[in-house]
């Protein structure tokens, strides 16, 4: 995959204390909807209706998008290990099918024409 380099933002664009605008509270309010449905060991303990500077909302993004990392990566740890056990029940001999039969298949036959 191709590095794509941003620029650093300017310093005076970052001010942790300035109050947050409707776009970063709305993404606020996806993350929290977002968390409800991690498991109850990844969830942050911070109350979403008192985040009202920037600073507030960059570090409950920050701590739920590395629960919603750390909750898929455990997922993926216990998918690996439970692979390992089918492995050995997918490496059975599979029952052999019967053939298909050659028995000829009904045809419907024509109508009798009656004649007059």
């Amino acid at each position: 995959m191709e590095v794509i380099h941003v620029p650093r933002p300017l310093k005076k664009a970052i001010d942790p204390d300035r109050p947050a605008n409707a776009l970063l509270l709305a993404q606020v309010s996806h993350l929290q909807h977002a968390e409800l449905r991690l498991p109850l060991r990844y969830c942050t303990e911070i109350y979403t209706h008192a985040i009202r500077t920037e600073g507030e909302a960059a570090e409950y993004i920050r701590q739920v998008t590395e629960a919603i990392h750390k909750a898929h990566a455990d997922a993926e740890k216990r998918r690996a290990r439970r692979v390992r056990g089918l492995e050995i029940a997918a490496a059975a001999e599979r029952p052999k099918r019967k053939a298909p039969s050659k028995r000829k298949k009904k045809t419907s036959k024509p109508a009798k024409k009656t004649s007059k």
